[in-house]
């Protein structure tokens, strides 16, 4: 379903998401409104999702740089992810196989182990480590596998002889007409069955 104009119009949004039509069409070779059209085909189809700002925390907070790796107590990885991945104060945060927790944050250098419990339960954790970070970057990519459309029905990745849908209020992807059958056929069967359970407790409510 994603050609190659589309890839780099998402690569050109991931490197500025303010970038105007204009300049995306010079670069992929088409005119703005082609352009505009294909960004709303992408939001369409849930590749893009909204445009959001990326800020340089680094000039809105005052602090040092740290990357901490956590090795919370076994019972507790689950919380203790959960605790910092919602936490204000962190910036990026990674769960490894083995249930170790690294993130990114900016702290006062005179505060750093009082941040750490600011953000976690310290009798949730069994050690971890700090380390300054001297240079950061973030590079996120883009490429045809990591955007490819997922089927609704099946799962495989849906290419261009894919079909698409709305059922129930939302586009849906499908990699053949089969899987859109099914789904579609599933879909109502399960709506049916809904309305019928919802007019068989109305009866029993007018009854009583």
């Amino acid at each position: 379903m994603l050609d190659e104009t589309d890839i780099q119009i998402l690569e050109l949004l991931i490197e500025d998401a303010r970038r105007s039509y204009t300049d995306i069409a010079q670069v992929v070779n088409l005119s703005p409104p082609a352009v505009s059209d294909r960004i709303d085909r992408l939001g369409e189809s849930g590749v893009i999702r909204r445009f959001t700002v990326e800020l340089d925390r680094s000039q809105l907070r005052a602090g040092v740089p740290i990357l901490v790796t956590l090795r919370p107590l076994t019972s507790a990885a689950d919380s203790v992810y959960s605790a910092v991945r919602e936490s204000p104060k962190v910036e990026h945060t990674f769960m490894t196989a083995n249930n170790t927790i690294t993130f990114s944050a900016h702290v006062r250098g005179d505060r750093v182990r009082a941040a750490i419990n600011d953000i976690v339960d310290p009798s949730r954790i069994d050690s971890y480590d700090v380390s300054i970070v001297d240079t950061a970057e973030w590079s996120p990519t883009v490429g045809e596998t990591e955007f490819a459309l997922s089927c609704a029905e099946c799962g495989n990745t849906v290419t261009t002889e894919g079909r698409s849908e709305q059922i129930g209020g939302t586009k849906r992807q499908f990699c053949c007409p089969s899987c859109l059958d099914r789904f579609r056929k599933r879909y109502n069967r399960i709506e049916a069955d809904a309305d019928t359970r919802q007019k068989t407790n109305a009866g029993s409510d007018d009854v009583q």
